[in-house]
């Protein structure tokens, strides 16, 4: 059960509006690195924590506070929409990167949302939640709770960057405050964890005797040069006590050349990759998608 309050997070102030800043805030809602994507994947891990009801509370409730920076910052892109004059666009644009890839007024902030926000990136492109980490292990969820976290202060710090609107600067020095209390907030889960914060998610599968020489390994797959040796990442304990890292020279071959069975002439592959009718896995395939279409179509 959720519920709004008619007051907003924070306070949103725009001295001077911009339509090209509130198309790169865009990239702070509906971003792979924005409020929708943490908002549902803290929701997600939340609704499925099957743990200690301390962590689920947490993560529900930071999930409600990105709602709630989803807001802020629509009403941001809203109020940097209105009464922005056509021919200051060309003005604002200041940052030659920026000029070149951005250019003028999103199309959409017009013709879709009437100027207003979308569940969107800078670039128009809808939300996707294919973005979203939630693995149902409070270990891999944390740490990508922290990488998440640690993405998006980058982008409000590169923001921040990009304005010169003290209201802007304002709003997004809070939600920069915000990130850095989640990330921490995360890591201090992982600490309370104990063990568990060097632990390989999940902690309670063990690597096969037979493949534990590969599991603390670093396989070098550079062409023109070695991996440094010397690096924290190459040399000494693992950081689970469970092994030792090391760095060989050239990435052990273990695998075999493979040899696809040919194709059924069903399939039409061509003299080289056909073999004869009625044999081998592939065969059985085509038998059974012909006996699933007779299933399926209509008597």
């Amino acid at each position: 059960m959720f519920f709004h309050h008619q007051e907003l997070a924070y306070t949103v102030r725009v001295d001077k509006p911009n339509p090209v800043f509130a198309r790169m805030l865009q990239q702070a809602i509906g971003g792979p690195e924005g409020e929708m994507q943490v908002m549902t994947q803290y929701m997600f891990q939340g609704f499925n924590y099957r743990g200690s009801q301390k962590y689920r509370d947490l993560l529900l409730s930071t999930a409600t506070e990105e709602i709630g920076h989803i807001e802020v910052l629509a009403t941001a892109v809203a109020m940097n929409l209105e009464g922005a004059p056509a021919e200051a666009v060309d003005e604002v644009v200041t940052n030659p990167v920026v000029a070149a890839r951005m250019g003028a007024l999103e199309p959409r902030h017009f013709l879709s949302s009437g100027l207003g926000a979308m569940p969107s990136d800078a670039n128009g492109v809808p939300f996707s939640a294919a973005c979203i980490d939630t693995a149902g292990n409070l270990v891999a969820d944390m740490r990508a709770n922290v990488a998440a976290e640690a993405v998006g202060r980058t982008l409000a710090a590169r923001l921040l960057e990009l304005t010169d609107d003290p209201g802007m600067k304002d709003m997004l020095n809070y939600l920069i405050a915000r990130d850095t209390a989640h990330q921490q907030q995360w890591l201090a889960v992982l600490e309370e964890l104990g063990p568990e914060i060097a632990t390989n998610a999940p902690g309670d599968y063990e690597n096969v005797a037979e493949h534990q020489p590969h599991a603390y390994a670093v396989f070098n797959h550079l062409a023109d040069r070695q991996l440094d040796e010397t690096a924290r990442f190459a040399t000494g304990p693992s950081l689970d006590g469970k092994g030792e890292f090391s760095a060989p020279d050239t990435p052990p071959v273990v695998g075999n050349v493979p040899d696809p069975a040919k194709a059924p002439p069903e399939v039409h592959g061509g003299p080289d990759a056909t073999g004869p009718k009625g044999s081998g896995a592939a065969a059985r395939f085509t038998r059974m998608a012909s006996d699933l279409a007779d299933k399926v179509t209509p008597g």
